[in-house]
């Protein structure tokens, strides 16, 4: 990594004191009086302030002009009552006064993410500003806080604009550079991270809520020390300085300047003023045209003012895409995992997980689960969709507490602990989609890992290029990844295979005494596929590795454990080929060959039946995981496609892509005839494909006849597709819904739900009904009436069906296609299948 200049960390510095230098007289020429330089530097300063918690931590606040009032509000009364005449202490006291009750008050609101942060920010400008506008005694109401003094410096006099506009120019310096080393920190880039992946900077480590809480009030200070500015400016403190639209002005100018930059804001306020100064001589109405602008920027140049340059020339000039990026590193094979990465007498058992339990709702997820992991082993923990791995994962690595049982890393309990201290316990993990911090490069991504440990996360003043061993150690793991050369380079611009190295190396750079990898192979190419498991081994050697994969032929490859998981429990734990010879979970992965309920598919030959829908060629990408590879299949009018295939093979993703609500990057995709590649969702579900997701995707909180009823308005088919699906005929074939009409979607049973789904699909008038788990988690006898449901169903719609239960979906269905890896490696009649427990597991066993 290049460690930046001297003169690169604080050419900020040097451009404000020249801009600073040529304000008054560039304000002379326009005709503007030194007053308003006095504004522009002060407002400079608030938004700077605020722009710390906008800009580089990413918490939008929309009342910060509450801290401005405070600030001012503060400094003038304790210059009234107790110095009068001088402003230094009042300023001062005043900071103190601000940080308080900034830290009150950010105890409270930063409970809450998002919007419901800002709405609370926005509550808390409304409510100060009602305060300090009746509370007559104190703040002066509406006629305002008068008699405050500016007071001197020595000989020269403060009344002086001259001299107060130096002053408050030598103040809005030293907060820059105050800022400038803050973000240049350890803490600063910390805030980077929380604002790029909030998610990710906690499993790194990071007790972010107190970064957050820190970086609330230290911006609150800011931008408090700017109003006590503004009011020994005006010699007056009035309510306005805490209204709400105030605070929409300064985080206006914020995003007008530019918010990824320290010098933007105040660029911004350079802005605004000028545009009010000189434009309000023109209309009266000159801040609706600023809003028009502030939209504009929104819009069109994120960056702000300081980033049109960018913005334009990444328009004019586009940048190549990064897909030929990881041809340039250098790989260094067999390269073994660097020594502070090692950690110290790892021996037996390193993991002990006993009797984990979690509930969501009434939906058991996780139940009495156990498993150990020891010292140098790689342990796989595999189970059909919905098994509960990855809920393990969660519950092992702190992101949701149990309901019961325990978690002990090297004989110490660790369950009900936050995550960031799991992490410094030695627990660390990468997750099952690629989690990174995409605006960062790949070296920033791993070093803020290496950081965590080193415990200098909180230094807001020693610079993060004067720790040579963090970033030695940094190069190492870059050299070990496998991804040296091309560091520089922001994670989100890497290929899906650079973000999963990255992925397994933040987890690796928070030195863990045991690593858990959540499908670290997942849409990898065969050659990455290769390399990060000979990686997993590498690392295996040293830190014990339990990892979930859906490659199951290659983890079980290079595992010593392997633990089965299956609807929340663990069916057993063994060798790899005690696991590929146990009968009970070839059962869960093949079936028994036994239908649960009995065959009820016709047996009529539909090969001459016309094709409803051609799927042919079908390349699919999630960002730039590539998930179908040319995936083909076709479906006849009247038969039922079962879409087959381990977990992760890509059956989800077809049956969204047919829906719309994936895009396909090529292929062809015909509905009768019709050529629906590219059309939006909304279009598909028109022309008469109806889809149930798995998980119902019901409207909480509504009733059944309103589910119904907006099926029939999202799709208006007029019949044009087929029957027409009015309420009476659905009740039909649902009839356990009649009694239910009125009551709430979300307080009907599993089976109840998944009725509602369909017949939701079904009011649409469908042609061909697409159905993701439609029996997952429901009673036997629910499945029968469903499955029965469906048969019937067929006269009137072709059906594709994703069903993990083999022996039912094979029992329904006519035909079948398997799909490994995004690809359909077999397609043919479903009953041999069905009745051939011996040729089903040679096409789908491991």
């Amino acid at each position: 990594m290049t460690t930046a200049s001297p003169m690169s960390k604080y050419r900020p510095l040097l451009l404000a004191t020249l801009a600073l230098i040529v304000l008054p007289f560039g304000l002379q020429a326009l005709g503007l009086s030194l007053n308003t330089g006095i504004m522009v530097v002060a407002v400079a300063i608030a938004t700077m302030g605020l722009n710390l918690c906008v800009g580089y931590t990413g918490l939008v606040s929309f009342g910060h002009g509450t801290w401005f009032g405070i600030g001012a509000y503060a400094a003038g009364l304790i210059q009234l009552h107790w110095f009068g005449g001088q402003i230094w202490l009042p300023l001062l006291l005043s900071m103190v006064a601000v940080a308080i009750s900034s830290t009150v008050v950010g105890v409270i609101i930063l409970r809450r993410r998002g919007v419901y942060f800002s709405l609370l920010t926005l509550a808390l400008a409304a409510l100060t500003y009602t305060t300090a506008f009746r509370w007559t005694a104190v703040t002066g109401g509406e006629d305002g806080l008068g008699g405050l003094k500016r007071g001197s410096i020595g000989p020269f006099s403060l009344d002086n604009a001259l001299t107060y506009y130096i002053v408050v120019a030598l103040i809005g310096l030293g907060a820059l550079y105050l800022l400038l080393r803050l973000v240049r920190s350890p803490f600063g880039h910390v805030l980077v991270a929380i604002r790029e992946n909030q998610l990710r900077a906690t499993f790194q480590g990071y007790p972010v809520e107190r970064y957050k809480l820190a970086v609330f009030v230290i911006s609150a200070v800011v931008t408090g020390l700017a109003g006590g500015l503004v009011g020994f400016q005006n010699y007056l403190v009035s309510a306005e300085a805490v209204s709400v639209p105030f605070s929409g002005e300064l985080l206006a100018i914020v995003v007008i300047g530019g918010m990824r930059s320290m010098l933007g804001p105040a660029l911004g306020a350079l802005f605004f003023f000028l545009f009010r100064e000189l434009f309000s001589i023109w209309t009266t109405d000159w801040l609706l045209w600023f809003g028009l602008i502030f939209v504009a920027f929104v819009l069109y140049s994120p960056g702000g003012l300081v980033g049109i340059w960018a913005t334009l020339s990444r328009r004019w000039w586009p940048v190549p895409e990064e897909s030929a990026a990881m041809s340039r590193r250098k790989i260094y094979e067999g390269l073994p995992l660097p020594d502070f990465l090692r950690p110290e007498s790892l021996k037996g058992t390193v993991l002990e997980v006993k009797g984990i339990a979690k509930h969501f709702g009434g939906i058991r997820a996780v139940s009495g689960a156990s498993l150990e992991v020891g010292a140098g082993e790689i342990h796989a923990l595999i189970g059909p969709n919905g098994a509960g791995k990855t809920t393990l994962f969660n519950l092992v690595s702190g992101l949701y507490p149990a309901d019961q049982g325990t978690v002990r890393l090297n004989g110490r309990e660790i369950q009900g602990v936050p995550s960031d201290l799991i992490c410094h316990q030695g627990l660390a993990r990468s997750f099952q989609i690629t989690n990174l911090f995409k605006e960062l490069s790949i070296y920033e991504n791993l070093r803020l890992s290496l950081q965590a440990r080193h415990g200098i996360g909180f230094n807001i003043w020693r610079d993060i290029d004067s720790y040579p061993q963090i970033h030695s150690e940094t190069a190492a793991l870059i050299k070990f990844l496998g991804l040296e050369g091309i560091e520089e380079i922001q994670g989100g611009e890497l290929s899906y295979g650079g973000q999963r190295l990255v992925d397994l190396g933040i987890a690796l750079g928070s030195k863990p005494q045991v690593l858990l990898l959540d499908e670290p192979l997942a849409g990898l190419a065969a050659a990455e596929r290769e390399r990060v498991s000979n990686l997993v081994k590498n690392v295996a050697a040293n830190i014990p590795v339990l990892i979930v994969e859906h490659d199951i032929d290659r983890v079980l490859g290079f595992s010593q454990q392997v633990t089965v998981m299956n609807q929340g429990e663990v069916l057993m734990t063994g060798t790899p080929e005690a696991v590929r010879t146990n009968r009970r979970v070839q059962e869960i992965y093949t079936g028994t060959g036994i239908p649960e309920v009995e065959h009820s598919r016709s047996d009529e030959a539909r090969e001459g039946a016309a094709h409803v829908l051609r799927f042919e060629g079908v390349n699919t990408f999630y960002g730039k995981s590539h998930i179908l590879h040319d995936a083909t299949l076709d479906v006849r009018g009247g038969e039922i496609v079962a879409l087959l295939g381990r977990n992760g093979a890509g059956k989800s993703t077809l049956l969204k892509t047919i829906a719309g609500l994936v895009p396909l990057a090529s292929g062809t995709m015909e509905f009768e005839g019709r050529n629906i590649a590219g059309l939006p969702a909304p279009d598909i579900a028109r022309a008469g494909i109806g889809y149930v997701p798995q998980g119902r995707g019901l409207f909480a909180g509504m009733t059944v006849r309103e589910n119904l009823s907006l099926g029939r308005l999202a799709r208006k088919t007029d019949g044009s597709h087929g029957v027409v699906w009015s309420e009476e005929r659905i009740l039909d074939y649902f009839p356990r819904l009649k009694e239910r009409l009125d009551v709430a979607a979300d307080y009907l049973s599993g089976g109840e739900q998944q009725m509602v789904a369909v017949a939701r699909a079904m009011s649409g008038n469908v042609k061909l009904l697409l159905l993701d788990e439609p029996f997952e988690g429901l009673a036997p006898t629910v499945i029968l009436e469903l499955f029965k449901v469906f048969d019937l169903l067929r006269r009137h719609a072709s059906i594709v069906i994703v069903e993990h239960n083999l022996d039912l979906v094979l029992a329904l269905a006519d035909r079948v296609f398997a799909l490994e890896r995004g690809a359909v490696f077999h397609e043919g009649p479903a009953a041999p299948l069905l009745t051939d427990l011996d040729y089903r597991k040679k096409i789908l066993w491991l």
